[in-house]
């Protein structure tokens, strides 16, 4: 059992990265009051910039690990960029979040997939120059947390947790981050306290988009390697996290873990003999069926901030 952990450990943690990002941009929006199911196709737009500036730099460059770096920062750069329509749509124009963030979904696969095969001819964007796995000095030693934790392990996953505990930190003990909760529970008192509602939910769209966006490229310059027009449906099930975890950014933590963790359980299982004896469907659906359960029961004490998804009409009480 021992063993088996400490094989699958390592690959759930690299798996659940990027799903975390992209779980807290979205709380940055919804804590806003912007509901963003437009996720997957900002993962997306993400995958497919950072898969694009290292495949154009590696043949320049290659081997240069700021390449991947750079390729990462662009991605954010796009990402935000495109999650202004989502703003546009949803703070500028009150249009329906929902419909404004399916479009993202769909403009994002087509326009992208498009680019890609304009670019390579296939669609696929492949890069050879991505990050490699190393265990952290000394601390990948420790008995029982070493090799579960530090060993095997990448850059971004360290980038990636200390934006999580700088974002908490912004969130819970800053004057932004009061702002930016107050607009998505009491927008009114908000602005007559005289924040700028527009400003603030503009601002967590474009957070949205920046952190999703990072978490397509950090697939890409991990376990994927390849940009092949979608991310495996990690959009959604980023939002499925920040409503398990109830929009608390270690509750968002712990519910990442929980689906990297199932996840990467159904894509080894048949080549892990002790998870061999279970079918492999049951494994696949598991975390999806336990996010209905966990939505049901918690739908009576849900912690959404009351004013997400409502637009904000100046001047109405």
């Amino acid at each position: 059992m021992w063993m088996t952990l400490q094989q699958i450990f390592p690959y759930a943690i690299v798996f659940t990265i990027p799903l975390l990002i992209t779980a807290l941009g979205a709380l940055f929006s919804e804590r806003s009051g912007i509901v963003n199911i437009g996720l997957d196709g900002l993962m997306i737009i993400g995958s497919f910039t950072g898969a694009f500036v290292i495949f154009k730099l590696q043949t320049i460059w290659p081997g240069s690990p700021a390449i991947t770096w750079l390729g990462l920062l662009i991605a954010m750069a796009a990402g935000a960029l495109f999650s202004l329509l989502h703003a546009f749509a949803s703070v500028s124009l009150s249009a329906n979040q929902i419909i404004s963030g399916t479009a993202i979904n769909l403009v994002a696969g087509a326009l992208t997939i498009f680019l890609a095969r304009n670019i390579t001819g296939s669609g696929n964007i492949r890069i050879t120059t991505g990050f490699t796995p190393f265990d952290v000095p000394l601390l990948s030693k420790i008995p029982v947390l070493g090799p579960l934790i530090f060993s095997n392990t990448y850059p971004t996953t360290w980038f990636i947790l200390l934006i999580v505990l700088i974002s908490t930190f912004i969130l819970y003990k800053t004057p932004f981050g009061l702002r930016l909760r107050a607009c998505g529970e009491h927008p009114h008192a908000a602005e007559a306290a005289g924040i700028s509602v527009r400003s603030m939910r503009y601002t967590g769209v474009v957070i949205s988009g920046a952190f999703s966006a990072l978490g397509g490229a950090a697939m890409i310059v991990t376990f994927a390697g390849e940009f092949t027009g979608n991310v495996a449906g990690l959009g959604f099930l980023a939002l499925a996290s920040l409503i398990f975890g109830q929009w608390k950014p270690f509750g968002i933590v712990g519910a990442t873990l929980f689906f990297g963790f199932a996840s990467t359980v159904a894509n080894v299982s048949q080549v892990i003999p002790s998870l061999a004896v279970f079918p492999p469907v049951i494994l696949k659906v598991f975390p999806y069926v336990v996010t209905l359960l966990a939505l049901i029961a918690f739908s009576k004490s849900s912690n959404a901030p009351k004013a997400a998804g409502e637009p904000f009409d100046s001047g109405k009480r």
